[in-house]
């Protein structure tokens, strides 16, 4: 699970780590109250679970309380990275000398978690990342011992930094250590990490993403990941699926991530055609599931056709064609589907799917599959 920007930076400042004072706003009116409480000028920054939003026009310096309306009404009404914020936070900008990048994260090869400094922070830090690799400094953390003061001294000194900043910029770190011990953290961002001209140190932007297996030791996160999520995506999240919107012309659904990755490659493969969204329905396949699973890329795309992946071992996939033809029947759906649909109950589930209208493909193949899509909508390849 990953939390809003806002949502993190309140852990943060929990467990001593300073950001910059803000307030969310979810309108141009009250952002505009926030600013003037705060005093301008201020950053406006949409709230979405994207990175590169500044790239993306999501965050916006104002100098006015009417640049402050504007900007809000234009980040709220934009569209970002395929995501749309509800909400902007509002800080009071920061007259920064320095910027640093501190991530934690998992070393899937060592099994233990990793602390990553760079004296180079920022929107780049990916570029810096790749062309630059001698700029970020690594700190492998053995999980069953605990890492001492001394020990996060000794590796922030690598910065190049001395005196009361060296301890500041330490203490921020051991504080995100502890905050990803404690919330069984997946990724721990402060990019960038800013030293002030008044020489404070704080985090002016925060990532966090928890463990989804460890939520249930973390009950008030799990209930504001369900407040913010609509009933279908909640519905989602307890059956194991998973939706991500994008921005091509085919909508998918398929029965498990993997299958549902090598469809969008072999989609990609036809020049034509491209997928519009990767969902994937998790393990408990039902009518409702899969209702569920056409109402929402009909609702979020502008789909020439739909394509369906199954492969039922437990999973019934003939319950699974019923909600889909539900939906092909109630909303009188012109736009083909196509459907490979094996394993369990195989040949009730092409009934289903033929009484309904659906193109069903019988072979095991994948790229047969999309190829007789692309016959079906005149796409080429």
């Amino acid at each position: 699970m990953r939390i809003q920007e806002y949502e993190a930076k309140e852990i943060f400042k929990e467990s001593g780590i300073a950001v910059p004072p803000g307030k969310v706003a979810k309108n141009d009116t009250e952002a505009r109250d926030v600013s003037k409480e705060l005093g301008l000028p201020v950053v406006i920054k949409a709230q979405v679970l994207v990175g590169g939003r500044g790239k993306a026009g999501g965050i916006k310096i104002v100098k006015s309380l009417e640049e402050v309306e504007q900007a809000t009404c234009e980040i709220l009404s934009k569209d970002i990275k395929g995501y749309q914020a509800s909400k902007v936070l509002v800080e009071k900008k920061l007259d920064i000398k320095h910027e640093f990048y501190c991530g934690i994260t998992i070393d899937r090869t060592k099994g233990c978690p990793i602390i990553m400094l760079s004296s180079e922070g920022g929107i780049n830090i990916e570029e810096i990342a790749e062309k630059s690799p001698d700029k970020i400094f690594s700190l492998k953390c053995d999980p069953l011992s605990p890492i001492y003061a001394f020990q996060i001294i000794d590796f922030v000194k690598k910065l190049g930094l001395h005196g009361k900043i060296l301890l500041k910029v330490s203490q921020i770190v051991e504080n995100l250590y502890k905050v990803f011990i404690k919330y069984d953290g997946i990724i721990a961002e402060i990019n960038p990490l800013v030293i002030t001209n008044d020489d404070d140190v704080l985090c002016a932007d925060a990532v966090f993403q928890i463990d989804d297996s460890a939520m249930f030791r973390h009950p008030l996160l799990e209930k504001k990941k369900y407040d913010e999520m609509t009933p279908r995506t909640i519905r989602f999240n307890k059956k194991g699926a998973t939706y991500v919107q994008l921005k091509g012309n085919i909508g998918l659904i398929c029965s498990g991530a993997g299958l549902a990755m090598a469809t969008m490659d072999t989609i990609k493969t036809i020049p034509a055609l491209s997928p519009a969204n990767f969902l994937e329905t998790g393990g408990g396949i039902t009518a409702e599931l899969m209702e569920d699973c056409m109402e929402i890329i009909l609702e979020e795309n502008d789909l020439e056709a739909i394509f369906i992946n199954l492969y039922g071992g437990i999973n019934p996939i003939h319950e699974g064609a019923k909600g889909v033809a539900k939906v092909i029947r109630d909303k009188k759906l012109k736009i083909p589907v196509v459907a490979k649909a094996l394993g369990n109950k195989q040949e009730e589930t092409w009934k289903i799917f033929e009484e309904a209208g659906v193109y069903v493909y019988k072979s095991s193949d994948t790229q047969g599959a999309v190829r007789y899509l692309a016959e079906i909508i005149g796409g080429k390849e």
